[in-house]
């Protein structure tokens, strides 16, 4: 387990770092409260993949698709699920099987899918309204 604490401007470093820590993980699950910066720092490790395209929140439609230059990027919100069986309705087996990269927020809305090999990312504002921690850890 590692700790990083990360502006802004250091969010691509943190990126970086979260990837190298990562190694041969591919499913990252986000956890941190509303505004905490999870969707920032997928933007930051998506542009440290290679992905050209714009990386934005799936609130409404639930999961994006991103291309990166070693495969496909898959950006789950599972913020607004009612019911964890949801998940099931747009395939979630399907892209955690995928061999992809996938990238959960939310993921405590559908624990009873997720595999037991991840990362961990947890995120927390610090004193300074500019900084975040974020805590790595490998699970499985």
């Amino acid at each position: 387990m590692i700790t990083l604490v990360s502006s802004i401007e250091k969010l691509d470093e943190a990126a970086q770092e979260v990837l190298l820590y990562a190694q041969d993980y591919k499913i990252f699950l986000f956890f941190g409260d509303m505004g905490a910066g999870k969707t920032t720092l997928i933007k930051a490790i998506c542009h440290s993949l290679g992905v050209n395209s714009a990386v934005s929140s799936p609130t409404f439609s639930l999961v994006n698709e991103y291309e990166y230059p070693g495969g496909l990027v898959y950006h789950f919100d599972c913020y607004r699920l009612k019911t964890p069986t949801e998940a099931l309705d747009f395939g979630i087996e399907e892209y955690l099987s995928s061999d992809s990269y996938c990238f959960i927020e939310w993921p405590e809305k559908i624990d009873d899918f997720l595999p037991s090999s991840y990362l961990k990312i947890s995120i927390s504002n610090q004193e300074d309204p500019q900084k975040r921690h974020i805590k790595l850890e490998k699970i499985g």
